[in-house]
């Protein structure tokens, strides 16, 4: 830490604590299904303090996903950068290149995946809506994309969870190779999985 940077209030360190373990473990089981118990245990804290940061299970998971989309926004910035000047296609390439190396990670893939199919809540559904305002709002400014250039950019983003999501790389069938023609996707860690 710099001598300018002011050292982290303890609520604000623990918070960064649960958020690391919350993220693995709604990406395992979703919104629904992850008990608060798990994430304070993985934690090494109280759930009655988890409480106290979040004020329930929908603030630590909304909060979860804000961590979510930050890291989206901040592949979209690398991607972009690696492509400084060039035509909003290939920025835009870039930035689908940054973002799928992200969700190689696929605690990130999955939360994504589950805060979709955890969006009849409306708290979650607008937590999605801001992140994918920011994304969309991000990818125009940075590429110098057309409306048309970024749907289309993000229409590859969301096949691209599909591809990654059912493992549609691996499999040599005819429908996975009309879905997979032309996308690259990292491959997942060892014991990643």
């Amino acid at each position: 830490m710099s001598t300018n940077e002011a050292p982290r209030s303890t609520a604000e360190a623990r918070r960064a604590v649960i958020l690391t373990h919350a993220l693995p473990a709604f990406a395992r089981s979703g919104y629904h299904a992850t008990p608060v118990t798990d994430i304070a245990e993985a934690a090494g804290i109280s759930q009655a303090y988890v409480f106290r940061l979040f004020r329930n299970k929908l603030g630590l998971f909304t909060a979860t996903l804000e961590r979510c989309f930050a890291l989206v926004e901040g592949a979209l910035r690398k991607g972009a950068e690696s492509a400084e000047g060039a035509p909003a296609p290939q920025v835009l390439e870039a930035m689908g290149d940054a973002y799928a190396s992200l969700i190689a990670d696929r605690d990130l893939l999955m939360i994504q995946v589950h805060a979709q199919s955890a969006s009849d809540v409306p708290e979650i559904r607008e937590t999605m809506r801001r992140g994918y305002a920011g994304a969309v709002t991000l990818a125009h400014e940075l590429s110098g994309g057309s409306r048309d250039q970024v749907q289309y950019f993000v229409a590859m983003g969301l096949l691209c969870h599909l591809i990654a999501a059912l493992d549609l790389d691996g499999l040599d069938s005819p429908w996975a190779r009309t879905l997979t023609k032309g996308m690259t996707h990292v491959p997942p860690a060892p014991g990643g999985r």
